[in-house]
C-alpha cells in the first residue's frame, strides 16, 4: 500500500473533528502531491505527543524555527510507508528516545495551522507515543531544547494545540 492510500485509509477511519477530516481527505482528492512539502498549497505531516503516563509528563521540543513548545513532528519522505511510520520517525529522531511505541487507535486528534513563509499550510495528523520506562532524550539539530513537562505545566510553556492533544492523549488512555 502506498503513503498517499494509507493516508486516506488513516483518515477515513479516524471518526472525530469530521469537519476538518473531511477538509483533509478534500485536500488530498485535490492534490496527488499533498503529502509532500513540495505542495506549497499545504500538505500532510504526522507528530507525535512522547508521553510518559507512569510519571504524568510529556516530552516537548522547542522548535528550532518557530521557537515554540511542540511535539515532535515533521513531513513525510519518500520511504515511509505510513503515518503511523511518519510519526514514530519524527517522534525518535527528534527526541532521541529509542523504544517509543505508539498509543493504539491511531490518531488522537488533527490540526490544521499555518506555517511561516514560504505561505503554506501543515495539516498536521497526530499521535501520542509512549516513552519506554526510564527513556532518556538528546537534542536533534531541529530544537534548541527538548525536556520533560508534568501534565499541569504544559499549559503553561505550550500552545493551544497541543494542550489538546494532551487532554485528548490522556482521556485515550483513561479509557
Amino acid at each position: 500500500m502506498s503513503l498517499y492510500d494509507d493516508a486516506v485509509l488513516v483518515l477515513k477511519g479516524y471518526e472525530d473533528q469530521t469537519d476538518l477530516r473531511q477538509a483533509y481527505l478534500d485536500h488530498l482528492a485535490e492534490h496527488p502531491d499533498g503529502l509532500w512539502k513540495a505542495c506549497h498549497s499545504g500538505h500532510i505531516t504526522a507528530s507525535a505527543l512522547v508521553i510518559d503516563p507512569e510519571a504524568g509528563r510529556v516530552l516537548l521540543t522547542l522548535h528550532r524555527k518557530l521557537r515554540k513548545w511542540l511535539q515532535m513532528g515533521g513531513h513525510c519522505e519518500p520511504g515511509d510507508r505510513s503515518l503511523a511510520a511518519v510519526a514514530l520517525r519524527e517522534a525518535t529522531e527528534e527526541s532521541g528516545v529509542f523504544g517509543l511505541s505508539l498509543l493504539p487507535g491511531g490518531p488522537v486528534r488533527l490540526d490544521r495551522h499555518p506555517i511561516p513563509p514560504p505561505c503554506h499550510c501543515h495539516f498536521d495528523v497526530q499521535y501520542a507515543a509512549l516513552a519506554p520506562p526510564d527513556a532518556t532524550h538528546e537534542i536533534s539539530d531541529e530544537s534548541l531544547d527538548v525536556r520533560w513537562f508534568g501534565y499541569a505545566e504544559v499549559a503553561e510553556v505550550a500552545d493551544e494545540s497541543v494542550v489538546r492533544l494532551l487532554e485528548a492523549t490522556r482521556a485515550r488512555l483513561a479509557a
